[in-house]
């Protein structure tokens, strides 16, 4: 539980630089700020913070970079036990092609690239992990992207309502593939 509001905390950190950037829509600050401050705050609300952030950047995140990184995030987080059961499979890619985010890219193309992912960490864990981090590594040109990228694995590793252990250490390895500092996101 405080490791949740460590991200919380870290939540309203990243939604309040973006207010002072001036890139978020106004109607969507307002509505994650009121979530992020709901006392103790549930792992839903977390969840539901970042994917309003993210939204509040959906513009700026059209590039294949993100797309495959981001893609790249979520097989890293599914596979982050080493496994990946048919019905985990298909619900993470229900959760990529119903983001709203990701939305921005064809579903036949995040699939595709998703499941390369997976079908590569089955394969062989340690190297489908560092062609995975490799691509995710790719968005770090931008730290906009790099943040949404993590922030897709947390919402992906968060939508069950649990944060395991093994999901937390994939997010930490993508945030030092990416050049961003784990704590920034409490983890």
């Amino acid at each position: 539980m405080v490791m949740w509001d460590r991200i919380k905390d870290q939540a309203k950190s990243f939604q309040q630089s973006q207010s002072t950037r001036g890139t978020g829509g106004g109607h969507g600050q307002s509505g994650a700020h009121g979530s992020g401050s709901a006392s103790g705050g549930s792992k839903a609300q977390l969840v539901g913070l970042f994917k309003t952030q993210l939204a509040s950047v959906k513009s700026e995140l059209k590039s294949g970079a993100y797309r495959d990184a981001s893609m790249a995030m979520c097989a890293l987080v599914a596979a982050a036990d080493g496994q990946v059961e048919p019905a985990e499979r298909q619900r993470v890619e229900e959760l990529i092609v119903s983001n709203e985010v990701l939305q921005n890219f064809p579903a036949d193309q995040l699939r595709q690239r998703f499941n390369q992912h997976v079908d590569q960490l089955l394969a062989n864990f340690d190297l489908g992990k560092a062609e995975a981090l490799k691509v995710i590594g790719k968005a770090a040109k931008k730290p906009a992207e790099a943040r949404a990228v993590i922030q897709t694995g947390i919402v992906v590793a968060g939508a069950d309502g649990h944060f395991e252990p093994s999901e937390q250490y994939a997010i930490r390895e993508a945030c030092a593939a990416l050049g961003v500092p784990p704590t920034e996101f409490g983890i």
